[in-house]
């Protein structure tokens, strides 16, 4: 019986994870943690009976303490039990799947008690890479890519010799309006932004990947989790989003892993890895989908790759403000108080403002990012 505890049980990510429990008796779900959902939290921890669960509301964890009374579970709240839920003696692998930076302390302090980490929580390395993967090292812990495009090279890596890589080929579907110009974008709204063509995912994952700052982030991410320098990372856009990615080697030979874009399998390889297991979901049909097309990304419309590469060569802090300032500017957008396209400057500008500081402590990195939203703030104000 292998025991895991879900940060951010109540997202896309974590109620799929959920799905993924329900087919496999042999994985027993210790602890969830959410943000303010009780109510769906409460159905959870009916079906699934972890011992302990953490909302990160106060105010959602006294509503859910009432709605669960009759159970034997501890109800937590913060920070402080998000930490407690991360040492839990008797979880062994902990689901990052909260998103935001919320989820930096939890998992620093899992790998330090040793924690196997099914990572699909970017901020954690786009923001501290330098003190998680040298930390699980240390500590002997894996670091499972949950992400479908990680984990694709992950799986390309699987018995070859990482310094025999040549190029990673990070795939991308485009988003919702890939082949636009950015005069064509100026007038998008919520809803438009939120028509993913292939993934279900969440609003704020499903506006980075219209701006392509997703799969920016990914980048810096592929950088730490793959030990590749960021010109050794090239994305492609692939709209059929059945090739979740690639690796090309010294002698030419390019490795990839393909399947249906559904995240289901890329969580199941991580909670059962080395192992696979049998999963009943649709498989890709190559008769019925006749053909595959692959471009370059369009980073002058699209300028969130391309700052996130900035970031990456300034490195230190930059890639905390980088993702600080589109977290801001997309919560922004999703309230329908700036523009689209207001998402890119909003970056560029944190970025221009910002002074890097080379390998930040995990206090400054929590500054730095706060110092993005501030720097958002005043000049919303100003506006």
């Amino acid at each position: 019986m292998k025991k895991i505890g879900i940060l951010g049980s109540t997202g896309s990510i974590g109620t799929q994870t959920l799905d993924i429990v329900r087919n496999n008796p042999d994985l027993q779900v210790v602890a969830l943690a959410a943000g303010s959902n009780a109510e769906l939290m409460e159905k959870q921890i009916r079906e699934f009976k972890p011992s302990f669960c953490v909302m990160f509301s106060e105010k959602a964890a006294e509503d859910l303490k009432i709605r669960v009374s009759d159970l034997p579970v501890k109800v937590s709240c913060g920070m402080e039990g998000l930490l407690e839920l991360a040492i839990l003696p008797e979880m062994e692998v902990l689901v990052t799947a909260i998103v935001g930076m919320i989820g930096l302390r939890p998992t620093i302090a899992a790998i330090e008690k040793g924690k196997t980490i099914a990572l699909a929580n970017k901020e954690t390395l786009v923001t501290a890479g330098h003190i998680i993967m040298p930390l699980a090292k240390k500590m002997g812990v894996p670091i499972l890519p949950v992400d479908s495009e990680h984990s694709a090279i992950f799986q390309s890596l699987n018995g070859e010799k990482k310094e025999r890589i040549s190029k990673i080929l990070l795939t991308a579907s485009g988003g919702p309006f890939r082949g636009r110009k950015r005069e064509e974008l100026t007038d998008i709204t919520v809803e438009d932004a939120l028509k993913h063509p292939n993934w279900s995912m969440g609003r704020k994952i499903t506006v980075d990947s219209s701006t392509l700052v997703n799969k920016g982030l990914e980048v810096i991410e592929a950088k730490w989790l793959f030990e590749v320098e960021p010109e050794q990372i090239e994305v492609v856009v692939h709209p059929q989003s059945i090739i979740h990615s690639m690796v090309e080697y010294v002698d030419g030979a390019v490795m990839a892993q393909l399947g249906m874009p559904d995240m289901k399998l890329p969580i199941q390889y991580a909670l059962f890895y080395p192992d696979r297991r049998p999963m009943h979901e649709k498989r890709v049909d190559f008769f019925e989908l006749a053909s595959m097309t692959f471009e370059k990304p369009d980073t002058d419309t699209f300028k969130g790759l391309a700052m996130a590469y900035e970031a990456l060569k300034a490195g230190g802090s930059m890639p905390t403000v980088y993702n600080a300032a589109n977290e801001k500017a997309v919560s922004l957008f999703l309230d329908k108080k700036i523009k689209f396209l207001e998402i890119y400057d909003l970056i560029q500008g944190a970025m221009e403002n910002h002074k890097v500081i080379k390998a930040p402590s995990v206090e400054e990195i929590l500054t730095a990012e706060q110092e993005a939203y501030d720097y958002i703030s005043d000049v919303r104000r100003r506006s």
